[in-house]
Formats: C-alpha cells, sequence, structure tokens
C-alpha cells in the first residue's frame, strides 16, 4: 500500500498565469513575426513561431495559479496605477537563445545593450509591486521578445534593429495550455 505525501490529494495544476509586459504595436508585431518566421529555415530551427498577439517583453512575472487570484489581480492593478515612466524608444538589434528546459530553448529578440526606457519601467513597476508584496526584485533583467522554443540554441547575431515607442504596459491573464491571453489591465505612460 502507497500513502501520497499530500495526504492523497495532488497540488492543483496550474491553469492561469499572471504577467505585466510591454506589447509592440500590430504592425511592429507583424515584423517581428516576420522575422521570426525568415530566421527558421536559414537557422535549422524547427520550433513553431509564437502567436503574433503574444509577441511582448515580460516585465514582471507574478506566478502560475490553478484558477484566477482575483485579490492578486486588484493588488496588481493598484500597483500599477502609481507608475510614472514616460513613453520611451525600445529597440532590438540581435536574435539568439537563452538556455531552457532541455529541447525547449527560447529563441528571442534581444534588446539593445542601453535598453533604459524598459530597464527603467520594470524597476519602477517592480518597486511598487514589491511594496505591495507581490513580487519580489529580480536580479539580470534582460529585455526580450520571446519568438520561438527550439532544440537548438543560437549564439547571438545582430539583425536590422527594429523597435517601437513603449506608450503603455499591460497585465495579461494567460490561459496556460490554451494560447489565450486576456488584458486584465492597461496603464498608459506620459508622453516622455
Amino acid at each position: 500500500m502507497h500513502q501520497s505525501s499530500l495526504g492523497g490529494f495532488a497540488a492543483p495544476h496550474p491553469t492561469d498565469r499572471l504577467f505585466f509586459a510591454a506589447m509592440p504595436p500590430p504592425e511592429v508585431a507583424e515584423r517581428v513575426a516576420t522575422l521570426a518566421g525568415g530566421l527558421r529555415e536559414p537557422l535549422g530551427l524547427r520550433g513553431r513561431p509564437r502567436p503574433t498577439g503574444h509577441l511582448h517583453v515580460t516585465l514582471h512575472h507574478l506566478g502560475d495559479f490553478a484558477g484566477l487570484p482575483q485579490q492578486r489581480v486588484d493588488g496588481a492593478c493598484a500597483a500599477a496605477e502609481g507608475v510614472a515612466v514616460p513613453s520611451f524608444e525600445a529597440r532590438f538589434d540581435r536574435v539568439g537563445s537563452f538556455r531552457g528546459r532541455p529541447g525547449k530553448h527560447p529563441f528571442v529578440l534581444l534588446g539593445e545593450e542601453d535598453s533604459t526606457g524598459l530597464t527603467r519601467l520594470y524597476e519602477s513597476l517592480g518597486t511598487r509591486l514589491a511594496a505591495a508584496g507581490l513580487a519580489r526584485p529580480e536580479r539580470g533583467f534582460v529585455p526580450h521578445v520571446t519568438l520561438l522554443y527550439d532544440a537548438r540554441t543560437i549564439a547571438p547575431r545582430p539583425i536590422e534593429p527594429l523597435g517601437w515607442t513603449v506608450r503603455e504596459f499591460l497585465l495579461i491573464h494567460s490561459l496556460l495550455g490554451r494560447t489565450e491571453y486576456r488584458v486584465l489591465g492597461r496603464w498608459s505612460l506620459p508622453a516622455g
């Protein structure tokens, strides 16, 4: 006879993810998607490109949950209200791979070395989230947009720069396993 260490109850399987993000406007997202598709064959990548509407820079991951935690959503929205970073240009000039799980390495669009606008937004939001007890400060923020996941890893290489003016950031609810994003909040950045 075997007895589970959880008294016969398994931990709930996460179904929902919450994160803050900066998303490119549709015309830029299309250019990014075209870039991802055009690099697959020359680089020997087989992963499927991320859906155009899912391309984003993650600012803060708030967790994975079994069900949507409304109290956490409300707290995150209240924290986001206090962010006062002016709009800025986000520019990306390289692609390359991060180490991920075996067989699933993120192939990403990387920000220019001086990604001060994205870093300021990340830090300002992080300070507010930490004060609300919703996030710990993370080290090593690397602005990037995940293009696809692949078994291969690709060393960083330059691309023709592309970017957009970041005029807002969003709170996203991702339905895990369903490839569906829902925008729960949207905060405008004042003109810089």
